[in-house]
């Protein structure tokens, strides 16, 4: 891809995701981001990845519904900005957090010492946070000799400031 292509992938993606955020009302557009914008050299075609976290379901129904609501966008988009072309969008789903999901559940298991699942259950798209359990070599007690006072600040660094000098013009001679 060249310069301009690249630029205009990150305005693209930075308006639509302020058009779907503030101006789409629909409830099935739930929690989507735009994580890139493609589009091809000639600008005639636009590819869209859509992440969005929830069941298979409400992710394929979200893709339905901006689906649906992309010729709106196209049109917002041709009122805001100076493209001689709009490309036309084509919607994909990114699944890069479902792959991250997945191998964070792989290295889970072999941290805990078990053979890792073939089939992972289907449920949420993210991992539920779990409480980090204490390691050794966790946070270190504060030595005994360190001062209990707190840490003052430091003073920031005063400028000076000249009242009521000028400066000299260049060319011109003072008397």
């Amino acid at each position: 891809m060249t310069q301009r292509t690249d630029r205009i992938d990150e305005l693209l993606r930075q308006e639509i995701g302020q058009i779907i955020a503030r101006e789409i009302d629909d409830p099935r557009v739930g929690f989507a981001t735009l994580t890139s914008v493609e589009t091809t050299p000639d600008l005639r075609h636009a590819k869209v990845l859509v992440s969005v976290i929830g069941q298979p379901e409400d992710r394929r129904a979200t893709l339905t519904a901006l689906g649906r609501a992309m010729p709106y966008v196209r049109h917002e988009l041709g009122k805001r900005l100076r493209l001689k072309r709009i490309p036309e969008f084509h919607l994909e789903l990114d699944d890069t957090l479902e792959r991250g999901t997945r191998v964070l559940h792989l290295l889970d298991e072999l941290e805990a010492g078990r053979l890792p699942e073939e089939d992972l259950p289907v449920g949420e798209s993210l991992p539920t946070p779990v409480p980090r359990l204490p390691h050794e070599g966790d946070g270190e007690e504060p030595a005994a000799d360190a001062p209990d006072r707190p840490l003052q600040p430091v003073p920031a660094r005063r400028r000076s400031i000249r009242v009521g000098r000028k400066r000299p013009v260049p060319g011109k001679r003072r008397r």
